[in-house]
């Protein structure tokens, strides 16, 4: 659905004609998963998949959306801000106007139709792009209606984290909102996850991330991730550390025999990947696309095994790609038991994986995939019509 289709939709539900659109995309982590909560590093790109709004300000203080994908109406008024149903979509748009209002920015009220490209639970963070388009509707909202919401790319990430923290209830790292604040076409976003320092770093020429969609839930992901969270909590205080992030590689094998077994594997884990993000970015540095690939081949099989937050169905998807000439890395992304694995595939065999995978997943899996080719995207903004 283009903009011009969304236009449409907004007329015939609001009788006007909207005056803005803002956009934000989600995203798919190259590597560097389950780091992020242990204030480690993480290399996401922005994906040519958007959460669109088109609106128009308004002379009250009422928000009034209507999501296309759910066919669903919603209504709320900024001054008296209170959480829908579990599990609403509006959620995400009434915790970035609460956060907003709560640290000072003074909204106005607009009328939005919304319409997601980015596939729902699937591991491409959706919720995000829902904040951060959200937000950049405020800001074009407040200048039709001269309410000035002036922020940084990295303040307004923060902002859309605290809203799915404190109002959705979701206790999600800075990873998703950073990079769809702040992506760039063609390239990738290197974050320390404690300090949010980050720095582009280009994508290399002549090739594709092909993203491959299991089709199956994430039913388990959320309690895994408690668990997991707190394994590594206990790693680090075995290991006298502040977060799994100040261990080097050496100091854990010299004190890796202190930790019960199960706990030292969920530390292997963190610990080798944040050195396997570090050596990730100078690979893309120096366009050293075999060594990136290894390195993601060897994050896959570190999340299976060490972290076992892998499940047949991605594990499936990932020893397809490795099999297919042109692949040189694939992995699972996100929190895993389900989702979505990526591959780094050459752009002359983007269609030879492709078929790859519909032919060879359904037979192992006995679901149906959806494999999207993504390029390195910009991050969210917006712009009046």
């Amino acid at each position: 659905m283009n903009v011009a289709d969304l236009v449409a939709q907004f007329m015939q539900t609001f009788g006007r004609r909207p005056t803005f659109v803002a956009r934000a995309p989600g995203r798919v982590n190259l590597i560097g998963e389950h780091t992020d909560y242990n204030d480690g590093f993480v290399l996401p790109m922005a994906i040519d998949r958007d959460v669109t709004i088109v609106g128009a300000s308004r002379d009250d203080r009422v928000v009034r959306l209507r999501s296309t994908n759910f066919g669903d109406e919603t209504c709320f008024v900024l001054d008296r801000i209170e959480k829908a149903h579990d599990g609403a979509w509006s959620n995400y748009a009434r915790g970035v106007a609460d956060v907003l209002q709560r640290a000072g920015f003074a909204l106005c009220g607009f009328d939005g139709v919304i319409y997601g490209e980015v596939p729902i639970g699937s591991g491409l963070s959706s919720s995000a792009a829902m904040e951060m388009a959200t937000l950049m509707a405020f800001a074009a909202a407040g200048v039709g209606g001269s309410v000035p919401l002036a922020l940084d790319g990295a303040q307004a990430a923060r902002l859309a984290q605290r809203a799915e923290n404190e109002f959705v209830g979701v206790n999600c790292g800075i990873m998703d909102q950073l990079i769809a604040s702040l992506g760039k076409a063609g390239h990738a976003l290197f974050i320390d996850c404690r300090s949010l320092a980050y720095e582009l770093t280009p994508m290399p020429k002549g090739v594709t991330v092909l993203v491959v969609d299991t089709s199956m839930p994430r039913s388990l992901a959320a309690s895994a991730y408690n668990e997991r969270r707190a394994q590594c909590e206990a790693a680090a205080r075995l290991l006298d550390a502040p977060a799994l992030r100040d261990v080097s590689v050496e100091t854990f094998e010299r004190r890796r025999s202190e930790l019960p077994d199960l706990i030292a594997r969920r530390a292997a884990h963190v610990i080798y990947e944040n050195r396997r993000v570090l050596d990730a970015v100078a690979a893309l540095r120096a366009n050293d696309v075999a060594t990136f690939g290894r390195l993601m081949n060897q994050s896959h099989a570190s999340l299976r095994d060490a972290y076992e937050v892998s499940s047949e169905a991605l594990d499936a998807a990932v020893e397809i790609a490795q099999r297919v000439p042109g692949v040189h890395g694939a992995r699972m992304t996100g929190a895993g038991f389900g989702g979505c694995a990526i591959a780094l595939v050459d752009d002359a065999q983007v269609g030879a994986l492709t078929q790859a995978v519909l032919r060879q997943y359904p037979q192992r899996v006995g679901r149906e995939p959806k494999v999207y080719a993504c390029v390195a995207s910009n991050g969210a903004s917006w712009r009046m019509l």
